[in-house]
C-alpha cells in the first residue's frame, strides 16, 4: 500500500503560539510523522525536543524523517499521558513548551490493517500501541450490552447507541464478530432509514467510540492535563489541539482548574483554600483552522488549538 500522506493540523499556529527558543527544550507529546517536529527542531540551535508516541511505527517513520536534527532530538516510545515522568526519566526539570495534538495521525487510519476505518474490511483492533492487549474485537465481542452502550453514548455521542449494542449482541450470539465489515453492516442494520441517509457515514461515531475506549484516549488526557503542566517552565506554553468535544472539555477544564481554580467565597479579602496559580490562558477561546487549511486538509475541520502558559 502507497504510504498515506499526512498534513500537519494547524502547523504554523502550533509553532507560533510556542515562542520557540533556539536554547530551550521542547516536548511533543504526540510525534505521528513529525511535523510539527520538524518544525521545532529547525529552530533550534542547542535546544533539545523530546519526541513521544505510543506507536512504534510513528517512531520508526518519524525518526527517519527527523535525522537530520539527531543531535537534537530525542524519540521516546511511551504514552503522552505519562509525560511528566517521561521528563523526569530523561533528568530534565523542566521544559519551556508543550505541545499534544490528540488526533490519530493519517497512517493509522488510512493503513487498512489497523482497523481504525470503518471504509474498508480489516481486523478489529484499533490499538494506537500495538503491544496494549485491549483490542476493538475484545469489546466488540466480550463487553456487555450496558459497557456497549456506554462508550458508544458517551465516546460517540451516538443516539442510536441502544438499538447498536443490541444488535452487536444479537450478531454475536450466532457467530464473533471479526472485522471492520461485519461492525459496518451491523451497526447499519441497526440505524433507521433517515439515519443512514446523513451526510456523515453511519458507522463513524461508533468507530470513534471504540478507538476511544481501546486506547483509553479520554483516561490520557486528562492525566496529561493533571500532571505535564507541571513540568513547565515559568513561561513556558501548553499547545493541545482537540479534534472532538468531550477531549476539548478536559482540556478547558484542566486549564480553568489551574487558572481559576481558587474555591473561597467570592466575599472573602484573601485566598485561604490554598489554591495557587500555575497556567492562564492566551486566549480567551480556541484557534480554529482557516476555511483555506480545511479545504487542503479536511481532517482538520473540527481542530481547536488551546493555548496556556505557565506562571
Amino acid at each position: 500500500m502507497e504510504e498515506a500522506k499526512h498534513v500537519s493540523v494547524l502547523l504554523n499556529e502550533c509553532v507560533e503560539n510556542l515562542n520557540i527558543n533556539p536554547e530551550g527544550i521542547y516536548l511533543d507529546g504526540t510525534l505521528g510523522l513529525g511535523g510539527h517536529s520538524y518544525q521545532i527542531a529547525s529552530r533550534l540551535k542547542n535546544g533539545r525536543l523530546i519526541c513521544i508516541d505510543r506507536d512504534d511505527t510513528a517512531i520508526e517513520r518519524a525518526g527517519k524523517r527527523l535525522a537530520a536534527f539527531k543531535d537534537k532530538v530525542t524519540l521516546v516510545h511511551g504514552n503522552f499521558s505519562d509525560a511528566a515522568e517521561i521528563i523526569d526519566s530523561l533528568g530534565i526539570s523542566g521544559v519551556d513548551g508543550m505541545l499534544f495534538d490528540l488526533g490519530c495521525s493519517s497512517p493509522q487510519l488510512d493503513e487498512i490493517e489497523r482497523g481504525f476505518s470503518y471504509l474498508y474490511e480489516a481486523p478489529l483492533d484499533m490499538r494506537m500501541d500495538r503491544t496494549d492487549g485491549l483490542t476493538a474485537y475484545q469489546i466488540v465481542n466480550t463487553w456487555s450490552q450496558d459497557e456497549l452502550n456506554r462508550i458508544l453514548w458517551d465516546y460517540g455521542e451516538e443516539r442510536y447507541a441502544r438499538r447498536i449494542s443490541s444488535a452487536i449482541l444479537s450478531a454475536r450470539e450466532e457467530k464473533p464478530i471479526d472485522n471492520t465489515a461485519e461492525l459496518v453492516s451491523i451497526i447499519k442494520s441497526a440505524m433507521p432509514g433517515a439515519a443512514l441517509r446523513e451526510k456523515q457515514h453511519p458507522a463513524k461515531r461508533t468507530f470513534q467510540a471504540i478507538r476511544i475506549a481501546v486506547n483509553d484516549e479520554l483516561g490520557a488526557i486528562k492525566r496529561m492535563m493533571d500532571t505535564a503542566p507541571d513540568k513547565l517552565n515559568p513561561g513556558g506554553r501548553l499547545c493541545v489541539i482537540s479534534f472532538h468535544s468531550l477531549e476539548d472539555r478536559i482540556i478547558k477544564t484542566g486549564i480553568a482548574h489551574r487558572e481559576n481554580g481558587c474555591i473561597c467565597p467570592r466575599e472573602s479579602p484573601i485566598c485561604t483554600c490554598g489554591f495557587k496559580q500555575t497556567l492562564a490562558s492566551v486566549y480567551r477561546k480556541p484557534i480554529i483552522p482557516t476555511d483555506e487549511e480545511i479545504a487542503e486538509n479536511p481532517r482538520s475541520r473540527s481542530a481547536k488549538l488551546r493555548v496556556a502558559e505557565r506562571v
